[in-house]
């Protein structure tokens, strides 16, 4: 049992107001907010050995390098990684995912397969894209349903001894879904095709372990996980990022340099050119900590509960509908009033300083699919309260009856 009023006291900004009303803040999947726990690490960085990690002798380099690569354990424990080498520090999802793709592009050749979900965030799209443009890959999709859920039947008939990679993401920031993702992986695995998973959603609400799910490359972000923006992480099992060429140039990630060659820095060093977020990195494990002290059971089952309080109070109010209902899905709730755009529901509910996501959700094919423009997007966070639900379902109701 979540001891509720302690964590909300662990959140400065859930104590200000908005438009004259006390916050409500419910753009989880968006980002996360911060606790003071985490707050005080990055202060303390800046106040106290904010100095370049790695190579310097003196006291401050020492420390900062010190606390960076204590982090860098720190999230290898979390997501149970064999090695500490095979987590990159990346500045989050979109990042990892695009270091991963640039490493194909030495790979793939014209006629290979690669495939993604139709219920990818635009970072899982756009990069695939890409590089089917540079290499002559194909890429194929895997449909979706009217319950927002994938249609693994099609999954299993689009894989063949062409394919190579596949690319789901965890959970749907869009509609919640929980992918089967263990499915998704062994199945490519026995057509030697490998596996990414987009894990920015699912992050902040299951604690994933890569040697259990067998996946290759496994990617997240900091932010959704009540860390700071700008930092995140790459899992990639040794043997492929072994594989993969450096992804950028610089400082950090060579090993010898002349004007005749240049040889590279080994795991993790090879990608991680030039002087990184070092303050981020170091946030990044307080944050992990800090969660798994209040524990990801926990956290997962009070969302849960969260997750059926409001569907049930959403869906009594007339002309509601919610666009995602596979399932198994995750506190996420993506819903429209019938005959009222989203984006005008959103800014009356800011003036109630209720904070939701209104749009496309960078998920436009899901928006085409249920051929909508966007929906507005409640998403919530062990922090929350059912409280804060019927302020949520009061504002809503409202919003109805001022553009009816």
């Amino acid at each position: 049992m979540l001891d509720l009023k302690k964590i909300r006291a662990d959140f400065p900004i859930l104590k200000r107001e908005v438009n004259g009303k006390p916050l409500v803040y419910f753009d989880n999947a968006a980002t996360s907010q911060t606790p003071q726990q985490v707050i005080d690490v990055i202060v303390d960085y800046y106040s106290n050995y904010n100095a370049n990690i790695h190579r310097g002798v003196h006291a401050l380099s020492q420390e900062a390098t010190d606390k960076y690569e204590a982090a860098r354990h720190t999230i290898q424990k979390h997501f149970n990684a064999k090695h500490a080498h095979e987590i990159i520090y990346t500045s989050g999802t979109t990042h990892s995912i695009n270091l991963v793709a640039n490493g194909f592009a030495s790979i793939l050749k014209k006629g290979d397969e690669i495939i993604v979900s139709a219920l990818e965030h635009h970072s899982n799209i756009v990069p695939w894209q890409m590089l089917c443009e540079k290499t002559g890959a194909v890429l194929k999709v895997i449909p979706m349903n009217q319950d927002g859920a994938l249609v693994m039947e099609a999954y299993a008939k689009l894989l063949n001894s062409n394919t190579k990679l596949v690319f789901v993401n965890h959970i749907s920031n869009a509609l919640g879904t929980i992918n089967p993702i263990e499915e998704i992986i062994k199945k490519a695995h026995q057509v030697g095709a490998a596996v990414l998973i987009d894990g920015a959603q699912a992050c902040p609400h299951i604690k994933p372990d890569v040697q259990a799910l067998d996946v290759d490359f496994y990617v997240a972000s900091a932010h959704k996980m009540c860390g700071p923006t700008g930092s995140g992480m790459l899992y990639g099992k040794e043997e492929w990022l072994n594989k993969l060429p450096p992804y950028q140039g610089g400082g950090e990630m060579i090993a010898e340099v002349s004007f005749e060659k240049t040889t590279y820095a080994g795991l993790p060093h090879k990608f991680e050119a030039g002087t990184p977020n070092i303050c981020g990195g170091i946030a990044f494990g307080s944050a992990i900590d800090y969660m798994n002290a209040i524990g990801f059971d926990a956290i997962a089952a009070y969302e849960h509960d969260l997750l059926e309080y409001a569907t049930k109070a959403l869906l009594e109010i007339e002309g509601l509908k919610i666009y995602g209902t596979a399932k198994n899905k995750t506190s996420v709730i993506s819903f429209n009033l019938e005959g009222i755009h989203p984006y005008d529901v959103g800014t009356i509910l800011d003036k109630l300083g209720i904070a939701v996501r209104t749009g496309h959700h960078c998920a436009q094919p899901i928006m085409e699919y249920f051929k909508i423009p966007g929906t507005v997007r409640a998403s919530f966070a062990f922090y929350n309260t059912k409280e804060e639900i019927d302020t949520l379902v009061s504002g809503v109701k409202k919003a109805k009856m001022m553009l009816s």
